[in-house]
């Protein structure tokens, strides 16, 4: 059988390197309703022991935590841009993830910009796309 190797061509070690070397997320797209998959991950990330920094301009706070208008305005170090926004607002936000410093970009489901990717590894940083750093964390590391 053969495995089709994702867009970002990382492997699973590669990926359980990046969760467990990264320990600082600035989740892009947060959102304090409990029905939407950015609370539900943040949530997961959080009882694993992430430090989860929410990022949307709507809100004031999510799950507790003080909500950030954007990556940039983040006090504290950040090394992974968890993105939950539609593909055509990605390019912002790698923009941000670059300026920040950031290690990570990671494109969750259906945000996957080629621009923002290319973008983004131009720039030296890891892009994980078309993945779930939920699902991932759960498979890989439990």
């Amino acid at each position: 059988m053969v495995r089709i190797m994702p867009v970002d061509r990382l492997s699973d070690e590669e990926i359980v390197e990046i969760l467990t070397r990264y320990r600082r997320i600035a989740l892009v797209g947060a959102s304090p309703k409990p029905e939407r998959d950015s609370n539900d991950v943040m949530r997961y990330l959080l009882e694993h022991g992430y430090e989860v920094y929410p990022v949307n301009p709507r809100y004031l706070e999510v799950l507790g935590r003080r909500c950030y208008p954007s990556v940039l305005d983040i006090p504290n170090e950040v090394e992974i841009v968890d993105l939950f926004v539609r593909p055509e607002f990605t390019m912002d936000y790698v923009g941000q993830a670059i300026e920040k410093g950031a290690k990570v970009v990671w494109f969750q489901f259906n945000t996957y910009n080629r621009e923002a990717f290319k973008k983004a590894k131009e720039a030296g940083l890891i892009a994980v796309a078309h993945r779930c750093i939920k699902q991932e964390h759960a498979r890989l590391i439990g």
